[in-house]
């Protein structure tokens, strides 16, 4: 196949990139830095700046590009910038398709598990609808409605609700080594929230699994099948650490220094993967501990 991805320097794409060039496939890449492609992603990985350097039909397109939702506080100039990076680039996106005569097959697109808002204790399917309209529900919400009109062209869309991705190279436990191997980490808030989370590799596995399975559409919950409160995530962090896990972060902190972010923090959702279940595909990490201790050799 040859595959279009958006994100492809990012966390997931660039692991996604090696796997399918180890499967054969021809990959390129859309990026504002396409100077940086082939260095993270592989020399094998073409890299264009526009879409109108293509010159030529692809089977997939993987859409994964976005800023990060977490990294600072969601001011006015930020929240924009969020909105551009998933919503204004998926409509060039589709503004490209439209121009082509032969239409990709099928269209991968990233959301996240936060298109369902903060569902407190609700456990959450694909069946469900959003419990909470936050800016990160929103977001998520509109980010789906526009990659969804690929549909309308014939295009199979699969859409990735995706959980926290463990993994040594980035991302959350990035994030969270730091304060945990000083001894400094714990619960946030009251640490009754769940946190919906997965394996690099399982969702690496998972987004192949899609790619190649030709009756997948719609959205699918990209999180392992048993979600844990954010408490139980740091007491089993702490473990494969060696280090403690008793310092809270207490939510007034959290809001004054982070105000609207800290909903994101605070709140949480019990998602499971139902439809990926259903569909057939077997998740190689379903235990937080094991998931955790198997990453411990790279952090």
């Amino acid at each position: 196949m040859h595959i279009l991805l958006t994100g492809g320097t990012g966390l997931i794409g660039r692991q996604l990139c090696r796997l399918w060039l180890e499967q054969g496939h021809r990959l390129t890449v859309w990026s504002r830095r396409p100077e940086e492609v082939a260095k993270i992603c592989g020399a094998q990985v073409r890299a264009i700046a526009q879409l109108d350097e293509l010159g030529e039909s692809v089977d997939a397109v993987v859409n994964l590009a976005g800023a990060p939702i977490g990294d600072r506080p969601w001011s006015h100039k930020r929240k924009l910038l969020l909105w551009s990076s998933r919503i204004t680039l998926t409509e060039n996106l589709l503004a490209w398709m439209e121009r082509c005569e032969q239409k990709p097959q099928v269209m991968i697109s990233g959301s996240a598990v936060g298109w369902y808002g903060d569902g407190g204790e609700r456990e959450l399917t694909e069946e469900s609808g959003p419990v909470s309209e936050d800016f990160a529900s929103q977001l998520c919400i509109a980010w789906e409605e526009t990659a969804q009109r690929a549909e309308a062209m014939g295009v199979r869309v699969v859409l990735i609700r995706t959980g926290l991705v463990l993994s040594a190279e980035g991302g959350l436990l990035s994030r969270l080594l730091l304060p945990f191997k000083l001894g400094l980490g714990g619960r946030i808030g009251s640490g009754r929230q769940w946190m919906p989370w997965v394996h690099i590799d399982d969702q690496i596995a998972l987004i192949d699994f899609l790619l190649h399975r030709f009756d997948a559409s719609g959205p699918y919950n990209a999180c392992a099948p048993n979600p844990v409160r954010n408490r139980d995530f740091a007491k089993a962090l702490g473990k494969v650490l060696h280090r403690p896990a008793v310092v809270p972060m207490p939510e007034l902190v959290l809001k004054v220094a982070l105000g609207e972010l800290s909903l994101l923090l605070l709140g949480g959702q019990r998602a499971t993967p139902a439809r990926l279940q259903a569909a057939g595909f077997t998740f190689r990490f379903t235990d937080l501990p094991a998931a955790l201790d198997d990453l411990s050799g790279r952090l």
